[in-house]
């Protein structure tokens, strides 16, 4: 008589194998926040960061004299995106991994992956502007500058959005975060589609650093709270619904 095939625990669990998602946020808001430490001061009549309102030869001033500031936030902040790379890919895993079918994980990887390339991109225009050589020629300078805001700014906020979408509305579909972390995402998320507006209202830059620091609080939470762990048994019902 032939063996029979043997049949999987329906109670048996399979874990996700990839890195700790919320080790990944911790390690990338640490990153980010001490690159963020050179550049900004809370001492009042101390200089900082300019913002793209400031005059032109405040900000070449600036660079002029904080080149070595600016090279630390740079080199802190390509750190950090490079971690931020890994979550997404790790996350987009575990969305999978959990069953979900919907477009969202494979939003939440452009919007993840663009936030990153632009990220990158800002940290390495600021590394060029402040090269002797560039440093020099304010017209240069100020040209790079303007650049690196645009992808550091709106270039983050708005695929930031999109990856925070991308995670939460599956999540509220299948249940598989708690409801406050869902509607911080969302809301998060909205936020920074509406800081596409910036390009054209100068007044909304208030919707960038809105989506960037309560998004650490985000990519932290969603981090530890995704369930890593899930049944044969619903995994099963996920590939016969898909």
């Amino acid at each position: 008589m032939a063996a029979s095939l043997e049949t999987p625990n329906p109670t048996a669990s399979l874990r996700h194998q990839g890195p700790h998602l919320g080790a990944l946020a911790i390690v990338y808001t640490a990153l980010f926040s001490a690159g963020l430490y050179p550049v900004t001061t809370f001492t009042p009549g101390q200089p900082h960061w300019p913002s793209p309102s400031k005059p032109a030869d405040v900000i070449v001033s600036y660079f002029l004299a904080h080149a070595s500031s600016a090279l630390a936030c740079a080199f802190l902040h390509a750190g950090a995106f490079v971690v931020l790379g890994i979550f997404t890919a790790a996350i987009v895993s575990r969305l999978h991994f959990l069953g979900v079918r919907a477009a969202g994980p494979w939003i939440a990887l452009f919007g993840g992956f663009l936030t990153v390339f632009d990220g990158l991109a800002a940290s390495l225009a600021t590394w060029t502007l402040i090269q002797p050589s560039v440093v020099q020629t304010p017209s240069v300078l100020l040209a790079l500058y303007y650049f690196s805001f645009a992808l550091g700014g709106p270039g983050f906020s708005i695929p930031m959005g999109l990856l925070m979408a991308g995670v939460s509305v599956p999540a509220a579909f299948m249940k598989l975060l708690p409801r406050w972390i869902i509607a911080l995402g969302m809301f998060l998320a909205v936020a920074g589609e509406l800081s596409w507006l910036y390009l054209v209202s100068p007044k909304l830059l208030f919707l960038i650093p809105l989506v960037r620091f309560p998004g650490f609080v985000w990519l932290i939470a969603a981090g530890f709270m995704l369930p890593k762990v899930v049944t044969y048994r619903r995994l099963q019902l996920t590939q016969v619904a898909a």
